[in-house]
């Protein structure tokens, strides 16, 4: 998430919204294991194909973000997660959905992003990333004869949301009602963000049952005039967590935690 952590340079330069990926199956030869389904949720009292939400695909192709453990960018992680989220949400009627991707190297686009997402009349935006962590916490290893970096001291989801954005208490909600959804579905929050030890990476932790955390500075959260929140949806730095976030379980999990929090979400507005 942070620009200042190895190989994460945030910054894009033009704004494109695609509505088709190509799944990724590089990790399938690597899965330990799966997650347990998610339960099904009630449907709620909201008129869905209304609804607008941007997923906004943090990263780019070209800036793609943090590292893996294996060497796998952020930006692979992103895409995959929101696209999974995306179809989700449309199988359960949100046929508004949009994901946000961006592309080119230049800090300017943040800004552009942000643009966008204010632009789109949306309802509510989800920025999508994968954490990782302060260079002094890096390891070295070798995976598939490639020297790599690594740190299994962390794992977790983590909730962000700023105090800058003019809707910084429904961004909270939402916050709330996805951590909510996540803890539902046996997921633990990163709890490292508000310990000490991350030195200048510490954030203020809002809600601490379910891992909402503030970071006024995200310009994506910031400048956005829409209810808006970044979720780290999990640790690839971590070797065992960078499995299960690469696999199909994993992500079903998150995407159904997000339409149950959208449902309530939409329907309590």
């Amino acid at each position: 998430m942070f620009a200042v952590w190895r190989h994460r340079p945030i910054i894009m330069s033009s704004i494109i919204v695609l509505s088709l990926v190509s799944p990724d199956t590089r990790y399938a030869a690597w899965s330990r294991g799966s997650v347990r389904a998610a339960p099904k949720t009630a449907s709620s009292k909201c008129d869905r194909s209304k609804f607008k939400l941007i997923l906004d695909v943090g990263h780019t192709a070209e800036a793609p973000g943090a590292r893996s453990a294996r060497n796998i960018p952020e930006f692979d992680f992103n895409l995959r997660l929101a696209k999974r989220i995306e179809d989700k949400l449309k199988s359960e009627g949100f046929a508004q959905t949009r994901l946000l991707v961006t592309e080119g190297p230049k800090r300017p686009s943040l800004f552009k992003r942000a643009a966008a997402i204010n632009n789109s009349g949306a309802d509510l935006a989800l920025s999508i990333h994968h954490d990782s962590v302060p260079d002094s916490f890096l390891e070295e290893w070798e995976f598939e004869g490639t020297k790599s970096h690594f740190s299994d001291r962390f794992s977790g989801y983590s909730l962000f949301v700023s105090h800058d954005n003019p809707k910084f208490w429904t961004s909270l909600r939402f916050a709330r009602l996805l951590g909510d959804r996540m803890k539902a579905q046996g997921l633990q929050y990163a709890r490292q963000y508000a310990q000490a030890v991350m030195g200048r990476y510490r954030r203020k932790l809002l809600d601490k049952k379910v891992g909402v955390y503030r970071y006024d500075q995200l310009i994506v959260l910031m400048r956005t005039r829409v209810p808006a929140v970044l979720l780290e949806a999990g640790s690839i730095i971590n070797r065992d967590e960078e499995l299960a976030m690469a696999s199909t379980e994993r992500q079903d999990v998150i995407g159904a935690a997000v339409v149950g929090a959208v449902k309530e979400f939409c329907a309590s507005r």
